[in-house]
């Protein structure tokens, strides 16, 4: 098993990976692509307290709501173009989508999906799991006997800054026609555009 969350999104990896075996089975999870780019902004600010404000990043043309889709955070969450870059090299019953939110909401249920996909037998169910409200997150209980149980890292679940709620519509009228796609393509609906 390998995971990092740039494969998905880079251009050479679905050659390479395929190049490596052309059996793997792929797993992607994925989340609202609105609130990932403004995660993804929320860790870069942690890192590097005086980058430009995240309307500025956004917006090629702030009057004309023209989103700048130059910048990496955008152009990640246009899950349809990335995933027709892996359908050249693997077919879709070879690549399970997660979604992010189910993960959140329903940790048991998406990795019952993630086990069925796996061909192993459902041995993570809801009593593995607590949810930390400091967190927002849900953990993974340890087995018995053993300390604490395993929760994100404390780089995870970061509050995220107050963005405009314009900017949030305009996002999410942006990443719409490119989620319906993406809806189609995988066959499931992510429910990210309420």
């Amino acid at each position: 098993m390998e995971k990092t969350p740039s494969y998905f999104v880079t251009r050479e990896a679905p050659a390479r990976i395929s190049a490596m075996s052309r059996e793997t089975k792929l797993i992607v999870v994925v989340r609202d692509p609105v609130t990932r780019v403004i995660s993804d902004y929320t860790q870069t600010l942690s890192k590097k307290p005086d980058i430009p404000s995240f309307e500025s990043l956004t917006f090629k043309n702030r009057t004309t709501g023209l989103i700048d889709t130059s910048w990496s955070a955008i152009q990640i969450g246009i899950y349809a173009k990335h995933l027709d870059n892996w359908l050249q090299y693997f077919p879709m019953d070879q690549i399970l989508f997660v979604s992010g939110e189910r993960l959140i909401s329903d940790p048991a249920g998406e990795l019952g999906r993630v086990q069925d996909f796996l061909g192993l037998k459902r041995i993570i169910t809801d009593k593995h799991f607590y949810f930390n409200q400091t967190k927002g997150f849900p953990c993974l209980k340890k087995a018995e006997g053993s300390s604490k149980p395993h929760c994100l890292g404390k780089t995870k679940g970061r509050t995220h800054p107050n963005i405009n709620p314009e900017v949030v519509q305009r996002l999410r009228d942006f990443y719409r026609p490119f989620n319906m796609k993406f809806y189609q393509m995988t066959g499931r609906f992510f429910g990210w555009d309420d």
